[in-house]
């Protein structure tokens, strides 16, 4: 039992608790628990009030939307627009994950049911499933579930209509009545087949990470050797950043080849979904050399914290996440800027659809380019993260 009183023993288990409570955090903390709120849709009211047989107007789009407007369940921040092109055109620019509209002849379609030649009016959802798959079907499902309970107060409702004209309903009339607002649900900027629910970005990112990191621990090591072996270090750094470009461009390459050749992943654009990864690669690579030609070895740490504290995160909507997360984590992670990018790149029509994310990792590349040149410049410290060698004498 001296096991038992070995420090080492006791310092091991505090070790792994820590490792636990540190990526228990980073991969569980800012997601497990998370619910949406104040997700922005757009709300489209066409409808045109219709006159009452008994007097008086019916207008089931202004009741909808006061409805929908202030239940405080709904989990969106409502964008009234005034056409449904308008609401199109901001699920296109990605200012919304969805929207309804309200058809103009709604009134006056469930008027139509009491009659002998009923039309069904329609209301659509739309859901913009490229932005968020995840927030996508929140808004499927809560908007289709208030629907129903607005479609149950207009039944109601126009029962007490066809009561004060008549006190038996016909059989077509009653069998209209069943449904009296026709759903229709639409998806715009679907994934794709196998594209991982539309998770694809996110994992496309990931394995550029990795891809990234391997690519410059060796050009590091290589580096080392090569500042050890006489040649100049400002020059070795020029190279080391030119082979790790190109190699983040064959890596980039590769990795949609295999995505569409292994996998199946169907890509609106894999030359500009290539070009993309590229640029995400090198920023990657440029930012991870940077550090270890700064600080050597002792970089390690940070970069595999950043990659398991950003991995959670690169799928989910921003309206998902705590205030914290998103103000500490996701608003700074080059991984999020990297995945944004690439899912207007893959979902909302290539290159020509990127905004902010592709100037961001622009800036992240240059400057780190900047700091990974001015690195050749500085004291050797070769020395520093090698292996100790030892020194024998006669």
């Amino acid at each position: 039992m001296k096991i038992l009183t070995q420090k080492m023993m006791w310092l091991g288990l505090a070790l792994v608790l820590i490792v636990l409570t540190v990526f228990g955090v980073a991969m569980m903390g800012s997601v497990v628990g998370s619910k949406p709120k104040e997700l922005p849709v757009a709300l489209v009211v066409l409808d045109q009030p219709a006159e009452l047989p008994t007097g008086g107007t019916f207008a089931v789009g202004e009741m909808i939307r006061e409805k929908l407007v202030s239940d405080p369940a709904m989990p969106f921040v409502w964008h009234i627009v005034d056409s449904e092109e308008k609401a199109r055109e901001g699920l296109d620019k990605r200012e919304y994950y969805g929207a309804m509209v309200i058809t103009a002849d709604l009134s006056s379609g469930l008027l139509s049911l009491a009659t002998h030649s009923p039309i069904h009016p329609n209301v659509k959802i739309i859901s913009n499933e490229g932005m968020n798959t995840q927030a996508s079907m929140v808004i499927r499902q809560a908007m289709g579930q208030a629907m129903k309970m607005i479609s149950g107060e207009l039944l109601q409702q126009l029962l007490g209509q066809i009561g004060q004209q008549t006190e038996q309903i016909p059989v077509e009339t009653a069998t209209a009545l069943m449904t009296p607002i026709t759903v229709q649900e639409e998806v715009v900027h679907p994934p794709g087949v196998n594209n991982a629910s539309g998770n694809a970005p996110g994992l496309l990112i990931q394995i550029m990470w990795i891809g990234s990191l391997v690519t410059g621990i060796m050009l590091f090591l290589a580096s080392q050797k090569a500042v050890a072996a006489g040649s100049r270090r400002w020059a070795v750094s020029a190279l080391q950043a030119i082979v790790g470009l190109a190699t983040a461009g064959i890596a980039s390459g590769f990795t949609v080849w295999m995505a569409l050749s292994w996998y199946g992943m169907e890509l609106a654009n894999a030359r500009e979904t290539w070009l993309f990864l590229w640029l995400a690669g090198s920023a990657f690579f440029l930012l991870q050399s940077s550090l270890l030609n700064w600080i050597g070895f002792r970089a390690m740490p940070l970069l595999v914290l950043l990659m398991f504290f950003s991995m959670p995160l690169l799928n989910m909507a921003p309206e998902f996440l705590s205030q914290t997360t998103r103000v500490w984590i996701y608003s700074w992670t080059p991984l999020q800027f990297a995945a944004g990018g690439l899912r207007e790149v893959m979902y909302f029509g290539g290159l020509d659809a990127v905004g902010s994310n592709a100037c961001v990792l622009w800036g992240v590349a240059v400057g780190f380019l900047i700091l990974l040149l001015a690195s050749g410049f500085k004291a050797g410290r070769a020395a520093t993260d090698a292996p100790p060698t030892s020194v024998t004498g006669d």
